[in-house]
């Protein structure tokens, strides 16, 4: 099926790295949705794009950013990306604002990305760009110490064994290009979030440990302080997830605030098509963004 998102732009970020764009634009103006992709993802995963096929059905552009190192190629900093990173959301909106004419902006994160959007959200609540009315996550671990634990668990093995195995190449990768500015701690024998994020996530991007790392870049803290309409969808059924993953509490005490938990879905999953072999997830999406 080709790419929905099939225009690829390069940006510059003000540290010396770049971000890879892609853009698919039929309507020049007016509105634009901006995906944000989750953990190891990249912009033209199936979800991504499924999501950008149903946004431009319903009349928005769409552009689908790829995290550092995401894209296919290698980025050139030592850092790379993390569940917190807001910066480079920041670097892609103000390259939108320089670049692009458009009225409105919608934020829609999945997982990770959902978790970096809806603290990015929090954290620019009183000076957030009028532009940007609208947000819309995906099976976000609110709570990053909890989901990290949880997938631990013998039922979630599988999924940790695969985003360890795209992790530690990539880790490789730097060690070749940045001899003594990063160690083999043992990274063969890292087998949870925890070790890896110890060893790496957390020095490479100056936190303490993985608990200070977690404890800054969870979103949780942060939902609050939302003030746009903005929809977070997780299932109940999504097994990255625990109960401090889904925040009642901040979405009561918080108007602009909807959460959703349906009974199924797992994480990304939300299978249930429409005549136009949409998901409920993207269906959900263009609800959400003409109701608000």
């Amino acid at each position: 099926m080709p790419l929905v998102t099939g225009s690829r732009e390069r940006v510059p970020t003000p540290d010396g790295d770049f971000l890879d764009l892609d853009w698919a634009t039929p309507y020049q103006g007016g509105r634009l949705a901006i995906l944000t992709h989750g953990l190891e993802g990249h912009s033209r995963g199936a979800y991504t794009q499924g999501m950008a096929r149903a946004l431009l059905r319903a009349g928005w552009d769409v552009l689908a950013w790829n995290f550092r190192g995401c894209s296919g190629c290698p980025n050139l900093k030592l850092q790379s990306y993390h569940s917190g990173a807001t910066g480079d959301l920041v670097n892609v909106l103000h390259h939108v604002e320089q670049s692009r004419d458009y009225e409105t902006v919608s934020l829609i994160g999945f997982s990770l990305g959902g978790n970096l959007m809806l603290k990015y959200l929090g954290e620019t609540a009183n000076n957030l760009d009028p532009r940007i009315q609208q947000a819309v996550a995906f099976s976000v671990p609110c709570d990053l110490k909890e989901s990290a634990y949880q997938l631990e668990t013998p039922a979630n093995r599988i999924y940790m064994r695969r985003f360890l195995k795209s992790l530690r190449a990539k880790v490789r990768e730097k060690m070749e290009r940045f001899p003594g500015q990063i160690e083999d701690h043992d990274l063969d024998q890292i087998r949870t979030f925890a070790q890896f994020d110890d060893a790496y996530t957390a020095p490479i991007h100056g936190f303490k440990d993985a608990h200070d790392y977690w404890a800054q870049s969870s979103c949780k803290q942060y939902l609050e302080q939302i003030t746009i309409p903005t929809l977070l969808v997780n299932a109940a059924d999504d097994p990255f997830l625990t109960p401090a993953c889904y925040p009642m509490d901040q979405a009561k005490q918080n108007p602009s605030l909807h959460l959703e938990c349906p009974s199924h879905g797992g994480h990304i999953g939300f299978i249930q098509f429409n005549q136009s072999g949409d998901y409920w997830s993207e269906q959900r999406t263009v609800e959400f963004l003409a109701e608000h």
